[in-house]
C-alpha cells in the first residue's frame, strides 16, 4: 500500500505509553517500511513479526507496505494492485495477510484467488477485477519497485526504518529484535 493508504496502521493501542508522558503532546510516530511482495514464503514467515511488532508500539510504529514484486513469481504484481484496491477499499493490511496466509493458492490460482480473496473479506469483488483488468494502480506498484531498487533493495521482505535496510530475504533471524531496538532509540529521540 502507498504512504498515502489510511489504514497503513494498526489501531491506536490505548495501553501505550504517550511520547512525552504526563506532556500532552502527540504520540510520535516511527516509520517501517516492509517491502514485500505478496506471493513471497519468506514474507508469509514475516507476519508474526509484523503483528508483534503492531502490538507492541500500536500507534508509535506506521507500517508501510511497499510492493516488491519479483520476477520469478508471476502472480506478484497483480498481488501487489490487489493490496492497493484493498487498501482503497479500507482493508488493505486484512487483505494483505489474508493472501500471505494462502501463497500456495495465489501459486496455483492467480488472480482469480486475488478476487476470490476480496469477497471473503466482503470487499467489491467485482471492482477487483475491475481494477486488475484496467491496471489502476500499477503507477503505485512501479513507483514503489524503483524506489526499492534505487535504495538496494533485492528481495523481499526487506526492512527501512530510520534509514537502516535490514534484509529479512537472507533471514528472519533477529529482525525484529533489531527493528525494536531502532524503533525504541527513535521514539526515546523524539521524546
Amino acid at each position: 500500500m502507498s504512504d498515502t493508504s489510511s489504514d497503513a496502521t494498526a489501531p491506536a493501542d490505548p495501553t501505550a505509553p504517550a511520547a512525552s508522558p504526563g506532556s500532552g503532546a502527540a504520540r510520535t510516530a516511527v516509520v517501517l517500511d516492509v517491502w514485500c511482495e505478496l506471493q513471497c514464503p519468506d514474507c508469509r514467515g514475516a507476519l508474526a513479526d509484523l503483528r508483534a511488532l503492531r502490538e507492541r508500539y500500536g500507534d508509535r510504529l506506521e507500517l508501510r507496505l511497499r510492493h516488491f514484486p519479483l520476477d520469478k513469481h508471476r502472480h506478484a504484481f497483480a498481488a501487489a494492485q490487489a493490496a492497493e484496491e484493498a487498501a482503497e477499499q479500507g482493508r488493505g493490511w486484512e487483505y494483505v495477510e489474508a493472501v500471505l496466509e494462502r501463497v500456495e493458492e495465489l501459486d496455483r490460482t492467480g488472480e482469480p484467488f486475488l478476487v476470490q480473496v476480496a469477497g471473503e473479506l466482503g470487499l467489491d469483488a467485482e471492482e477487483f477485477d475491475t481494477a486488475l483488468i484496467d491496471g489502476r494502480h500499477i503507477l503505485i506498484v512501479d513507483a514503489d519497485q524503483a524506489e526499492g531498487k534505487a535504495i538496494g533493495v533485492t528481495g523481499t521482505p526487506t526492512y527501512v526504518i530510520g534509514g537502516e535496510r535490514l534484509d529479512g530475504g537472507k533471514s528472519q533471524e533477529g529482525l525484529r529484535e533489531r527493528v525494536e531496538e531502532i524503533a525504541d532509540r527513535l521514539l526515546a529521540e523524539a521524546s
